[in-house]
Parts: C-alpha cells; structure tokens; sequence
C-alpha cells in the first residue's frame, strides 16, 4: 500500500463541497473514543449498503445539515482517515443550513460554519477546499 493510503479505513465514504457567497460550509465534528480530537470538516459520511456514492451524499448532507442536494458532480476521490472519499460538488436547494440530531453513532456533531474559500489562480478550474481541519487542543 502506497505511503499516502497508509492508515485509510477500507470503508467509502462521500462528502459535498457547498459553497455560498465564496465560502465553504463545513462542519465540526468530534470523536467519541477516548483522547479522540476535534475537527472541521466537509459534510458527509460513509456509504450504507447497496448504496451508490452520489446516494449517500444526499442523504449525510441533510442528516448533517437539513440541506437538500438539488446536484451534485463527481470531482475526486481522495483519501480520509475514515476510508477513501468520492467528493462532489454540490448545490442546495434555498434555506440555511441548521445542525442534524446526534445519532450517537460515529463523530458527535458540534456545529456547522462557513468558512472562506482560498484564493486560487484563475487558470486552475474548480476551487480547492481542505478536506478537513484538525483542531489542536489549547
């Protein structure tokens, strides 16, 4: 297994890059296993069963967001701890987005946030957003 895969979770997982008024939603999460961390990251969460990427995507991102997806486009698949990641770009139907309730199962959800996008060069399409943000603790 290459250097970069070392440590990926086997699962898949699919998560939404949403992006308003040059900002990008993401959300903060934290572990529930003991001297587990906080971070922030993209909306979205692993695949069930006999569901399809795309699938999944719509479902975490109301799960985690009460957003409904109204498109999505594949962009990439990239690496996460928690498995390897199809990320999409996705647009939302009008609304603000508000928390999902806490299933108790996976990362507890802390909140939601925008964040600005970075500056990238022009002649570079789509827009690069970090996956995901460790918090480190004070």
């Amino acid at each position: 297994m290459p250097a970069s895969l070392r440590g990926v979770s086997e699962r898949r997982r699919a998560a939404a890059v949403i992006v308003r008024d040059g900002r990008v939603l993401m959300v903060h999460e934290r572990s529930r296993r003991s001297g587990g961390g906080e971070w922030w990251t993209l909306p979205g969460g692993g695949l069930e069963p006999g569901e399809t990427a795309e699938e999944a995507l719509r479902r975490e991102v109301f799960e985690e967001t009460g957003l409904v997806v109204s498109g999505a486009r594949h962009v990439l698949e990239m690496p996460y701890p928690s498995g390897m990641t199809s990320v999409f770009s996705v647009t939302v139907a009008d609304g603000e987005p508000r928390l999902g309730p806490d299933d108790g199962i996976g990362p507890e959800l802390l909140g939601l946030d925008w964040f600005p996008a970075p500056d990238f060069p022009t002649e570079t399409p789509g827009v690069p957003v970090p996956p995901m943000i460790v918090v480190l603790p004070t």
